[in-house]
């Protein structure tokens, strides 16, 4: 959403809740590897919800919505991280092309998951938008479900991100876990091997 111009594809994400699964993870994996987690780098943690959402690389326009309550001013547990300056109208250039950031705070009367559903509604009428990347929390995703049924067609690939898969749909479903351990500089590899001794 650059300038008003919709791009093909899009990333939705509740911002108060990856923060919150990037917190989980550091608190647990710290304990199981015995070591200090770093920030989760957000740019890479949007690579890797692209890959998980289809994209592949080359030279691809996405935008990374990211809504939040009005009281988050930033992110607590990724870099960077503060919504109004560090964020918001940025973007970086990748392996998989530009990826464009714009943070919504939710208003005293709307509700997140009003906001994020009305976002989704929006973003399904966009004939330009074929790939929907949306990441929310399994009670968020619940409500969402009958829409994203209900809008869901061929010419658009619609991935829903969770920590935990929901019951059905025509739209794929991804463990968030995945991308944000990846975000986390927490490899599969470490984990095996610290399990292993």
């Amino acid at each position: 959403m650059n300038d008003n111009k919709w791009t093909e594809n899009i990333i939705l994400a509740d911002g108060d809740y990856i923060d919150r699964v990037a917190f989980d993870l550091t608190v647990n994996f710290e304990r199981m590897l015995g070591r200090r987690i770093s920030a989760a780098d957000l740019a890479r943690w949007a690579e890797c919800v692209a890959l998980d959402g289809g994209l592949r690389e080359g030279e691809h326009e996405t935008s990374i919505v990211l809504v939040h309550n009005q009281h988050s001013t930033k992110l607590q547990n990724f870099t960077p991280a503060v919504y109004a300056t560090e964020l918001n109208g940025k973007a970086f250039q990748g392996r998989l092309g530009e990826f464009s950031i714009t943070a919504v705070q939710t208003e005293e009367m709307a509700g997140k998951d009003d906001l994020l559903r009305d976002m989704l509604q929006m973003m399904c009428m966009q004939e330009e938008v074929k790939r929907l990347m949306i990441v929310v929390p399994e009670p968020t995703a619940d409500q969402l479900r009958p829409l994203l049924k209900r809008l869901d067609r061929e010419s658009r690939h619609t991935t829903l991100f969770t920590m935990q898969p929901i019951a059905g749909g025509a739209y794929r479903q991804e463990i968030l876990g995945y991308s944000l351990m990846a975000a986390l500089g927490i490899s599969g590899r470490e984990i095996e091997e610290k399990l292993n001794k």
